[in-house]
């Protein structure tokens, strides 16, 4: 048994490979607010003005959070969304501060770049928040332009040391530089739509008057999933059967009301709302990510997002290679999507041929504007971290492997 101990140290050694190797994704700020819904106000706003995709991109990062009573006190000044980007970007530190660092500041003070500042839109050193231990455990915030600290540290709501920390402090940081007047940027989703390869796409939604309702949620943040203009005129005898308002939810379906780059878009797996989602008319899809290739499931037919036409945030435009059928408008299930992926490798062959494609003369009829399926309910699977089987296996091989040597 003088092995014993090797093989315990062999053990161990596979034991931390295998934590390392399953080291959990990087921090999603949406789902660390979700957790605690006195911050739901908050949570909404990071995601509308496109705060949250910054934060989940940066390695190292701090976020003041303030509770929904704190932002009911900020959205009571009617300022423009731009402008509420400016003063939410004023919360995120571009450093890491922990709880205990709070109290460990050198000198007792310490300044903080934010993303206000580091993305340019402050002017001087504006963007800079002041941080002071003010000893009894009260630490004080406060922008730099204001000249004071007017907010002070309640609580510690999540930490991941050295990556991201987010802490509650007391009320919105004033800041005058902040909250002024912001241009909202000029953009013309048609234009967009013409110069990117999706002109028939353009045209439509121009004909059935849905471009009003993508020109809406432009400021707050458009992803829009547009079909080549060849897929489209394949599509157009199923489209011309659809009545007025069943175009209109169509070409809804193939938009999302918030700005979600590619990196947001890859980390979004799960169920998500469209323009056409109204109430028990879900309208919604399955966000599908595997390795690098992302699939857009409607019940009725699976789309692979094939590129990014544009990304100009707050809009961007991605390629699909079919045209999205929501199951409210059209009977059918999720087809089988051998032919169009070549890395498809499962034999399914005898339902791919029976499968109904949007862009194909045999795809599903279009049903009554009024049906609805009331099993269209999926879980979410919207989540950061998920068993790999792959990784678990490796580490056991090498345990056995080196038992197997050992003994």
């Amino acid at each position: 048994m003088q092995h014993a101990p090797v093989f315990t140290s062999v053990l161990t050694l596979s034991v931390c490979l295998l934590f390392l190797s399953c080291a959990t994704h990087a921090h999603n700020i949406t789902h660390i607010l979700a957790k605690h819904p006195e911050f739901s106000t908050f949570n909404h706003y990071l995601t509308i003005t496109h705060l949250a995709g910054e934060i989940n991109r940066r390695q190292t990062i701090t976020v003041l959070a303030v509770s929904n009573a704190g932002m009911a006190d900020l959205l009571s000044k009617h300022l423009s969304v731009f402008v509420i980007k400016n003063v939410l970007s004023l919360h995120v530190l571009v450093d890491y501060f922990g709880a205990r660092k709070l109290h460990q500041i050198t000198d007792g003070t310490a300044s903080s770049a934010t993303l206000f500042q580091s993305t340019g839109s402050a002017p001087g050193t504006a963007g800079f928040v002041n941080i002071t231990d003010l000893k009894h455990g009260k630490v004080g915030f406060g922008a730099q332009d204001s000249g004071h600290l007017n907010s002070y540290f309640v609580k510690s709501v999540e930490e991941i040391p050295y990556n991201i920390s987010v802490l509650e402090i007391s009320q919105i940081l004033t800041s005058a530089v902040a909250e002024a007047p912001a241009e909202a940027p000029s953009l013309n989703l048609t234009n967009m739509l013409t110069k990117q390869g999706c002109k028939a796409f353009g045209d439509l939604l121009e004909a059935s008057g849905a471009i009003k309702t993508f020109e809406e949620n432009v400021d707050g943040g458009l992803t829009v999933f547009c079909p080549s203009d060849d897929v489209i005129k394949g599509f157009m005898p199923k489209y011309k059967n659809l009545t007025a308002a069943g175009k209109v939810s169509l070409l809804l379906y193939h938009g999302i009301p918030i700005y979600q780059s590619m990196q947001m878009l890859k980390s979004s797996n799960g169920l998500t709302n469209t323009l056409a989602t109204d109430g028990a008319k879900k309208y919604d899809f399955t966000v599908q990510t595997e390795g690098e290739d992302i699939t857009l499931e409607t019940k009725v037919v699976t789309a692979r997002v094939t590129g990014t036409v544009l990304d100009q945030e707050p809009v961007v435009l991605y390629k699909v290679n079919k045209v999205l059928l929501p199951r409210e408008l059209f009977k059918g299930t999720v087809e089988d999507d051998e032919a169009e992926s070549p890395k498809a490798s499962s034999p399914k062959s005898s339902k791919s041929k029976k499968a109904d494609t949007a862009d194909s003369p045999d795809a599903d009829s279009p049903e009554s504007d009024d049906s609805e399926d009331s099993t269209a309910d999926q879980d979410d699977e919207n989540g950061s971290g998920r068993f790999d089987g792959g990784r678990w296996a490796s580490v056991l091989l090498t345990v056995f492997a080196g038992a197997f040597v050992l003994f």
